[in-house]
């Protein structure tokens, strides 16, 4: 089966459904908002928001050239795309045949470590870069700030550069209060400033799209969602909207007219952040195919009718899909696949 391309669907009318619709216009004032607060190499963009070379390439078009990835596969994938000028891997990995391949691609590659078994994984295969991942109060992968300076001597000792450290304050990110999101930011960037301090090197990488503009401390800010956005980030007081919809279609309407359900459900949507947002009506929940909805006010959409959804967390919603469609007003432009799925 061979990839969509804008010329198999000229208007969003003729899409199916469920679809990854952007609009080409939102998009592109959403990567300039970034670049306007953090140019070039202040931000690093992380690809596994979206998982698409194509977009990626959007964001080097406004300065951005240094990326973070989530998995092997997303770093592998930049690189052939030419996209591999400074490709941070913000995660642990041991697997050596992965660890191999990353090391052998003609890219500048960073790894994230955070134990002895890392760095000795990373030594091994031939990776030559890397980063100490420091926690900084979410409780996922990162060593304490106060064993950082051992792990760079360990990192050096087995033959690697150290270029610094990471850490993400995740428990910040999405906090709505600003004042509340800016001291928490500042609280975890403490640690991170006190690991740096017995590291050393020329990079602190933090953050994320909630926090792009209130972390004062990292040289460069790992934000993803800024670029489609979802509901989530949504209620933040950020420059970025949204710019991905999921365009469904309504294939069942209540006798009675109380409720509709369109063709979208859980295997479409990322669903940790809760239900998607259906403007003009209320979600009621998410089955395997369906989202069911409501309306207080407005008549519900007849059966056949094509209706927008947007996600409460584009990370895992676009990577459910195979193609994001992009549009300017109801004409498709493009169409990319996310050809960086899968690990």
């Amino acid at each position: 089966m061979t990839s969509p391309t804008a010329a198999d669907y000229s208007t969003v009318f003729d899409l199916p459904t469920p679809a990854l619709v952007v609009d080409s216009a939102q998009l592109d004032r959403n990567l300039a908002a970034l670049a306007a607060v953090r140019p070039g190499r202040r931000a690093r963009p992380h690809v596994k928001a979206h998982k698409c070379t194509a977009l990626a390439s959007r964001q080097l078009a406004v300065g951005h050239d240094a990326f973070t990835c989530a998995t092997p596969r997303e770093v592998v994938g930049m690189a052939k795309a030419g996209l591999g000028a400074d490709l941070l891997l913000a995660n642990e990995v041991v697997d050596q045949r992965r660890l191999r391949e990353l090391a052998e691609l003609d890219a500048r590659v960073t790894i994230a470590i955070d134990s002895k078994a890392t760095i000795a994984a990373a030594a091994t295969a031939g990776l030559k870069e890397c980063l100490v991942d420091v926690n900084v109060g979410l409780p996922r992968a990162g060593c304490a700030p106060d064993t950082a300076g051992r792990l760079a001597d360990a990192a050096r000792t087995a033959g690697l550069t150290v270029r610094g450290v990471m850490g993400y304050e995740g428990h910040a990110v999405a906090l709505v209060d600003r004042a509340e999101r800016t001291a928490k930011t500042a609280e975890s960037m403490e640690l991170l400033a006190r690991a740096h301090d017995l590291v050393g090197g020329e990079i602190i990488s933090a953050g994320a799209t909630g926090t792009f503009d209130c972390n004062a401390l990292a040289t460069e800010i790992q934000a993803g969602s800024y670029a489609l956005m979802d509901t989530a980030y949504a209620e933040l007081d950020i420059p970025f909207a949204p710019a991905l919809t999921i365009r469904t279609t309504v294939i069942s309407v209540s006798p009675d007219g109380d409720y509709a359900v369109a063709d979208a459900g859980l295997k479409a949507l990322g669903m940790d952040h809760g239900n998607p947002s259906l403007p003009g009506y209320q979600v009621w929940f998410c089955s395997d195919e369906h989202t069911t909805f409501s309306s207080e006010s407005a008549a519900l959409p007849e059966v056949g009718a094509a209706i927008s959804i947007i996600p409460a967390h584009i990370d895992p919603t676009v990577a459910y899909h195979e193609t994001i469609y992009v549009v300017a007003g109801d004409t498709v432009i493009e169409a990319w696949p996310v050809d960086l799925r899968g690990w």
